[in-house]
């Protein structure tokens, strides 16, 4: 491919000219790349820019950048500033904004994919719904967290929490595929604590509900009395007055 340099180009440039001139050289290694892409890394502006965009992503990153649409009519441009479309958050397939900053000014759309490798939950065997895998049942692999949203990463993550959908060997477990096991369950002995102004009084009571700790859940007591309270761990419920 031969570029066709202006003369503004032919004197001695800036650091500034340098930049500007090595992104209308990646501009146009996008739209036809040169036949040997391997000795001419033409987008390495770009990828700069991705990689500052994607830090502090957990796990290793690496970064693909594919081509413009060659059906593209782009005229020149001296100043052109990528930038990430509104909405788009950089991982994954996504798209690159292109904007040229002088008169031309036109905006392109680049396609990049930002994979993100790191360490997440892998379950060991199969698993149905309402079960609660715990640390045995799992291992630590490396996937691609980018096609993994929400993963697990710590075994701790899986702490009273139980599935709500089945899964299979090898499966990356997400947080999505859990929810809150329940501290209390219809039918079970619990505690009921009212608290007042100075004082607590307990007695027992049967819990009506399901629920989870901090949750509203309705029990009986002996009486035969429905009251509501709020369920705590050690199968305590919380009666405020």
């Amino acid at each position: 491919m031969v570029v066709a340099i202006s003369p503004a180009f032919r004197q001695p440039r800036r650091p500034l000219e340098i930049l500007v001139a090595a992104f209308v050289v990646a501009l146009l290694w996008l739209v036809t790349p040169p036949a040997d892409a391997a000795e001419t890394d033409a987008t390495a502006p770009l990828k700069l820019f991705l990689e500052k965009e994607t830090t502090g992503l957990p796990g290793r990153v690496e970064i693909s950048i594919g081509s413009l649409d060659p059906r593209l009519n782009l005229a020149p441009c001296a100043r052109v500033e990528p930038f990430a479309p509104p909405g788009v958050r950089l991982i994954g397939r996504a798209m690159l904004g292109l904007r040229c900053l002088d008169a031309a000014n036109w905006v392109a759309y680049l396609p990049v994919d930002i994979k993100v490798w790191g360490p997440a939950l892998v379950a060991g065997a199969a698993f149905s719904v309402n079960q609660s895998p715990t640390e045995a049942d799992v291992r630590l692999e490396e996937v691609e967290l980018s096609r993994e949203p929400g993963a697990l990463t710590h075994p701790a993550q899986l702490a009273d929490r139980m599935l709500v959908r089945g899964v299979a060997p090898g499966q990356v477990l997400r947080q999505e595929y859990f929810r809150q096991r329940p501290l209390l369950n219809p039918g079970d002995l619990v505690t009921l604590v009212y608290r007042g102004s100075g004082f607590t009084v307990s007695t027992e009571g049967r819990a009506l509900s399901p629920a989870v700790a901090g949750q509203t859940v309705r029990v009986q007591t002996p009486s035969g009395k429905t009251l509501s309270g709020t369920a705590q761990s050690g199968r305590l419920v919380d009666v405020q007055f």
